[in-house]
């Protein structure tokens, strides 16, 4: 008793809480050069528990850097070492690692601020010596923590008094024992709740930046016949873009609009480099600038013309920083759609009285993401032979991507979490994807399912089978989620017209000679129907089936004596409509394209054992030298078929808000043609065609006619947007009769 009254000795050791480390990133000293001309342009990753929670600036060409970055970390456990990492940044080729050093967080002492010289390290080289970095670092307990842990100190004392002086009553150890349990569970939930809110804070961004790259003046010339093959390279922290590459010019004009997302309240600096694309080797590097967005005003475009730095030449850019859209992440518990104030203010955003307001908001969808069933062990432990998986989810809606927490050893787990987007497009494809989280490397991948936007059934919780990477076939376990959809048709219909939103965080295509196949086969099939249609017409002249010959005969004469131009849309409209009479009878003739999804499984089959054993060499190695001209020829096939591929199922029906939009356009069409002479068309389009730049000088260029056929899926993404059915087999109480155990 006299030592529980005496002092808090008996109070915990170590504070349960966060603690905040506040690092200074000072500079690097003699680091190792990793670049051809002897130097390097380092930068620095702090990571902490496997996650990256920090990215410094890069310094080019210098083996000293001076950055002077200063950021705070939330610390919940001090035996958990700052991992950090340096990086020779090398743009558009994968960066070289210089060396890594291990803060070692419980040798610090609180409330201090602490300069620290870290050795660089390779684990492949230890005798090497690759430089050191110094930096500043002050560790203290979050204030909010404590003010708790006082407290929690100053009540335990008394507490202590009073059962010092209730000794006799015999009840001290229940009141002392309630109230510290109370405290302690206290402190931890709130510790729960801030983590909670730190994950969910920082993947939520605070604004976009729209970028429209417009032109490039008087490049450098980087080839020998005095021209380059231009392209540009965009970066905002984690983000990256790529424009395409405009040939053998010093002016290039690119007209692309692309998106990123801004996180820092602050601002950020997006770099850009400028290079000449050289087939068979590296690419030229033209020159650099990078644009300062904290300098930028909101809600308002800026026109830039960036002189480049270490080359000659400017380029023109448009940026517009303008407000978050309405992103969200929340419990179950905090559901939009469920309150009625809110629901009804969603549908109103989005009915037909507002078809003209913000054209780019199309529509809204919230996502339910409840939990998924029998995943992919992707840990095995070593005593036991102990299988599990420490799986976290990923929703991606083109560039919009936000994660779940991470539920540990777990293959059941259940992350009850509502995620919100703006849509921008209604033929969007909705991506949710399953990993394994590990601390020491790369997440493991457990599966995946893509769903279209238009294929999503309001309201309805379903089981959606997990596939493998591709797409194109099952792999263990099963995602349960509940997804609701509200958009504009109106704004869905005219957003289908515009360019698409082009992904900038998509793998680059690879050589592949199973995809070189598959795309070649595609390609005939499309290629066989237009020659089994010539076959058939010359059938008819040839006389080989006298009925039929006879009625393509008559046909003809009555369809080129009365043949008007309004005929070609009104024959495109009733083909339309007779195989939609054919699906609603009964009658579809549309057949399930097996021989597409064989493709993709042998082209599956050959990823896998590229994986397994990357050291064998064949046919890749034997095309190695063309591998440029290849990969463009696999391409030029795959953009010929899809073509090929997106017209007939726009005709199938495959995605009917398509068809039904092909067919209002159509009958537009035959219309305008009926009234309006020829010649008056022409005019206007004419006009339009030679007027555009002088009234928007700025304007992207786009075709609506292929903007539209970019939204109907090709046979390929048919197949990985099939969903497939559950295996009764799997269903979580077959396990448990079959399993008792």
């Amino acid at each position: 008793t006299s030592s529980v009254g005496a002092s808090n000795a008996d109070f915990p050791s170590e504070d349960p809480g966060m603690y905040q480390l506040d690092i200074t990133l000072r500079r690097g000293q003699n680091l190792a050069a990793r670049d051809r001309g002897g130097t390097s342009d380092p930068y620095v990753k702090f990571k902490l528990g496997g996650k990256e929670v920090f990215r410094s600036k890069t310094i080019h060409k210098n083996l000293n850097p001076v950055w002077e970055e200063k950021t705070s970390i939330l610390i919940d456990n001090l035996r958990e070492p700052i991992y950090i990492k340096v990086f020779d940044y090398d743009f558009g080729l994968q960066d070289d690692f210089i060396g890594s050093a291990f803060l070692d967080l419980t040798s610090l002492e609180l409330n201090r601020q602490t300069d620290v010289t870290l050795s660089l390290k390779d684990p492949h080289y230890p005798d090497h010596d690759l430089g050191s970095i110094l930096l500043s670092v002050l560790l203290a307990p979050r204030e909010e923590q404590r003010e708790a842990t006082m407290l929690m100190r100053k009540s335990w004392k008394r507490s202590s008094k009073v059962t010092f002086s209730m000794w006799s009553s015999g009840i001290f150890i229940t009141r002392t024992l309630m109230f510290y349990q109370i405290c302690h569970a206290g402190l931890f939930q709130t510790q729960s709740l801030r983590l909670s809110d730190l994950h969910r804070k920082s993947q939520l961004w605070r604004g976009i930046v729209s970028v429209t790259l417009i032109e490039g003046r008087e490049l450098k010339a980087m080839d020998a016949n005095g021209l380059s093959d231009p392209y540009v390279k965009f970066r905002l922290g984690h983000q990256k873009y790529k424009s395409k590459i405009v040939p053998k010019t010093l002016n290039p004009q690119w007209r692309e609009q692309f998106d990123f997302h801004l996180y820092e309240e602050r601002g950020g600096i997006i770099y850009i480099t400028v290079w000449d694309k050289d087939a068979g080797k590296k690419d030229d590097f033209i020159g650099r600038c990078q644009v300062d967005l904290s300098t930028l005003s909101k809600e308002q475009t800026h026109k830039l013309e960036m002189p480049l730095e270490e080359g000659e030449g400017y380029l023109v850019l448009l940026v517009t920083l303008t407000a978050s859209a309405a992103v969200t992440i929340s419990d179950l518990s905090v559901n939009s759609l469920e309150d009625p104030k809110e629901r009804e203010e969603i549908l109103k955003r989005y009915s037909p009285m507002r078809m003209f307001h913000n054209m780019k908001d199309v529509g809204f969808l919230q996502v339910k993401v409840i939990r998924a069933e029998a995943l992919m062990a992707a840990d095995v432990t070593g005593k036991d032979s102990f299988s599990k998986s420490d799986p976290f989810c990923v929703v991606e809606l083109n560039n919009d991507r936000l994660l779940t927490h991470t539920i540990y050893k777990n293959l059941n787990p259940e992350w009850n979490k509502i995620f919100t987007f703006n849509i921008k497009d209604i033929h969007s494809v909705l991506e949710v994807t399953v990993y394994d989280e590990d601390r020491d490397r790369s997440a493991d991948f457990l599966g995946k399912v893509a769903i279209p936007l238009l294929s999503i059934q309001n309201g309805e919780q379903k089981a959606y089978v997990l596939k493998n990477k591709q797409l194109t076939g099952p792999t263990k376990g099963v995602i349960y989620l509940e997804i609701d959809v509200i958009f504009n048709a109106v704004k869905a219909s005219i957003r289908t017209l515009m360019p698409k939103e082009q992904k900038y965080i998509e793998e680059e295509n690879r050589l592949s000679k199973q995809l070189l196949l598959r795309n070649f086969i595609r390609m005939k099939r499309c290629v066989m129907v237009l020659i089994n249609a010539a076959y058939y017409i010359n059938s008819c002249f040839d006389w080989d089936s006298p009925p039929r010959s006879l009625a393509a005969f008559l046909l003809f004469l009555f369809v080129v004596w009365n043949f008007e131009l309004y005929m070609i849309p009104l024959a495109l409209l009733l083909l339309l409509a007779w195989n939609y009479f054919l699906i609603i009878s009964g009658k579809d003739n549309r057949q399930h394209d097996t021989v597409v999804e064989d493709m993709l499984e042998d082209e599956e089959e050959e990823d896998d054992r590229d994986d397994k054993d990357s050291e064998k060499k064949g046919f890749m190695n034997k095309l190695y030298a063309i591998q440029e001209v290849c990969v463009s020829v696999q391409n030029v096939l795959d953009e010929v078929a899809s073509f090929g591929e997106r017209v007939k199922n726009t005709f199938n029906w495959t995605v009917p808000f398509l068809s039904w939009l092909a067919i209002v356009a159509l009958c537009v069409f035959t219309i305008i043609l009926y009234f309006i002479p020829l010649r008056y068309i022409v005019l206007v389009w004419g006009i339009n065609k030679f007027t555009k730049k002088l009234r928007s000088p700025y304007a992207i260029d786009n075709n609506e006619l292929l903007d539209f056929l970019s939204r109907v899926p090709s046979d390929v993404q048919v197949v990985q947007y099939h969903e497939l059915k559950q295996d009764p087999s799997h269903s979580p109480s077959k396990r448990k009769k079959n399993n008792p155990g």
